[in-house]
Formats: structure tokens, sequence, C-alpha cells
């Protein structure tokens, strides 16, 4: 199944979602930006994770590096924003119905007209969202418990920390309905909508009240625990779309195809519409026993960190569990083989970006579990 990308601007908002997941992995796409890729401790969903830093802009841009990248179930961007309602409390959650990008307009003699923009979440993602909120499951760990809230949300290329300033009135004139505000959501809803509408969803928590108090309420340590919040419910949702993947996003009916090999021909590949390239390998051979398995596929890891295909720090942990792979193939008692089997997986969880280590690796898992 595709992963869930998750985004954020401020690396206290990484570190929230970070602190969630397990089996970290490095990731370095062609151009620099580096992805954390893990499973949410709690749950199956597979999460890939990046800064992008502030602003609509590289926000946008980022979004659509990481969606090029993972071809995603879903993106989230979480982080923290300011309340512009004073029913929305510090620490509480708004989840964006839509997202509205306020600094468009024109400027004319009478004034300045407004030329909005908006992007609504996906009916799908949203009616999951609302689901989750009604549940406490979500929540654990967390007291009090924040309030969910529904609605806009306002994305500017601005910090707002007043209510009476210029950009303050222009938002409750023409946005009044808007719940929060920041400067990401708009960047991310668009490339999401220029990719075949890819469900994304912004959760924010509320760390200020976007009306001069934010330099109090940062001293008071109210933006980890917003993120601390919002990362909270990010995760719940990333597993709850990670399962409701195959309803959520539609595909094509498989075409039927059929081909009849004659005489000595051999079919290769039968398929009916392919998406990506096809690469064909010869069949992983069985290795002759344990030892001479382990010692051909610490060599073929090698060559794979050498060819830049594994990073520096996945060799290491590739190697750790070699070890112990080793350690237990000597020790010979009655609870080597589970050792030596659970080892031999979770090097195949973090060499599974390089399709034939893989392949290799349940090769020699199956030779494992055949021994007596």
């Amino acid at each position: 199944m595709s992963p869930v990308v998750i985004l954020t601007a401020l690396d206290l908002e990484y570190q929230a979602i970070r602190e969630k997941l397990a089996s970290l992995r490095l990731r370095r796409h062609p151009q620099g930006t580096l992805f954390e890729v893990g499973r949410l401790a709690d749950g199956r969903c597979e999460v890939a994770l990046a800064q992008v830093g502030k602003g609509n802009h590289s926000a946008a841009v980022l979004a659509e590096r990481a969606i090029a990248e993972f071809r995603p179930a879903a993106l989230l961007f979480v982080g923290v924003a300011g309340a512009l309602q004073p029913h929305i409390a510090l620490g509480d959650i708004v989840v964006a119905t839509h997202v509205y990008a306020f600094h468009g307009g024109t400027s004319e003699d009478e004034g300045f007209r407004s030329r909005p923009r908006v992007w609504p979440t996906s009916h799908a993602a949203e009616q999951i969202a609302q689901h989750l909120h009604r549940g406490n499951s979500w929540a654990k760990g967390l007291d009090p418990r924040p309030n969910v809230h529904f609605g806009a949300i306002a994305a500017g290329e601005i910090v707002l920390n007043s209510r009476l300033s210029e950009h303050a009135r222009w938002i409750r004139d023409h946005y009044n309905d808007a719940r929060a505000i920041e400067m990401e959501g708009a960047g991310v809803a668009q490339a999401g909508h220029l990719n075949r509408a890819l469900p994304v969803v912004v959760i924010r928590g509320i760390s200020d009240r976007a009306d001069g108090t934010k330099e109090a309420t940062d001293r008071e340590q109210w933006q980890p625990r917003a993120a601390a919040n919002a990362a909270s419910f990010a995760a719940a949702l990333a597993e709850e779309l990670f399962t409701d993947e195959p309803t959520t996003r539609s595909s094509p009916m498989p075409e039927t195809v059929r081909n009849i090999a004659k005489g000595n021909a051999h079919v290769g590949v039968q398929a009916g519409i392919v998406h990506g390239g096809i690469r064909i390998t010869p069949a992983t051979p069985q290795p002759a026993d344990l030892p001479e398995a382990l010692a051909g596929f610490r060599t073929r890891l090698w060559q794979a960190w050498a060819d830049g295909r594994l990073d520096e720090a996945t060799y290491k942990a590739a190697e750790t569990e070699l070890v112990t792979a080793d350690q237990a193939l000597e020790t010979k008692t009655p609870d080597c083989r589970n050792t030596l089997t659970l080892a031999l997986k979770k090097l195949r969880g973090l060499v599974g970006d390089v399709a034939e280590l893989a392949a290799e690796l349940t090769v020699i898992i199956a030779l494992v579990q055949s021994l007596s």
C-alpha cells in the first residue's frame, strides 16, 4: 500500500510527528530533500516525513516533490497556527474543511479588491477525520483532551499577531469564517489539486490567538503543546487513511490480457496496463547453506551502500541486524531460529527500497524456516 506523506514547517512540529514513528530510515531525494520513512509505532501506516520550512511557496514545491517521490495515499500538513475566533482555545486543533489563499487581489484607485482562491478538503478524507474525532482513541495520553474544530483556514505569507492591523481587518472583512491563520496550507492544497485531486488535509494545533499575545503564549510553551496535539490527531488520521486507501482512491478495472505460448516459447510478462517501468531479473537462486547465504548477502549489502542505493544510517542498521543473525546462527540454542528469523525480517524492512536485496532475504528467511 502507498504511504502517507506528512509535511511540517517547523522543527518542533517535525519532532512531534517523528516521536510517533518507528523503524525510521533516511531517504534522500535526488535534489537533496531528506525524508524519514517509518511506520507508526501504534499502527501499520507507513509515513514519509519531511520539513519544508515556512511559506506557501516552499510548501507547494516540496509537496509536489514528495507526491512524485512516494505516490502517497494522502498528504497531511501538520503544525501550529493562530486562532481567529474567540471560542477556539489554546491547544485546540483545527482541521481544514477548505483553505483560503488570502493574499490574492487587485490594487485599484478605489482600494484593494479581493480575488480569493480556495481549495476544499476532499470529501472522503474530511468524512474520515470527522468520524475519527467523535471517538476518544486518537487523544490517548493527552490531558486535557483538546477540542477539534472543522472549518476554514486562511493561509498567507505573514505571521499575524494583531487584531487591529490592516491585515487583521482584511481577513475579518473577507474571510470571516476562517478558524485559524497560517502560512503553508494554500501551497500544499494547490499541489494536491494538481495531482489528480490527491487527498490533502491541513491539521493545525492552536498555539496563539493572532491578537498581539503571541510572545506571551510562546513563552508559556504553547507551540510544542499545540504541535503535540496536532501530531496525535494526524497520526490517527494517517492510520485511517492508510487503511481506507483502496476505497478512497479509485483505479481502473484491470484489462484482461491473454497470450498463448506454443512450442518452446516462454511467457516473460503478461500484463494489461502497466504504470511505470518493468524490470525483469533472473530468479534468486536457492542458497546452499545459511552461512554461505549470509556471507553472500553481506557482500551485496556493502555493494548497494557503495553504489549509493543505501544511505549510511540504513547500512549501519542493516549491519547490526546481520551481526545478530550471525550470532544466532552460531549459538545453536532452541530459540536461535526465532532470533535469526526476527533479525532477518528486520533486515528486510531496512533494505526494502532495494528490491533485489529484499528478494534475496525472502529466500534466506524461507531457508531458515525450513530447518528442523
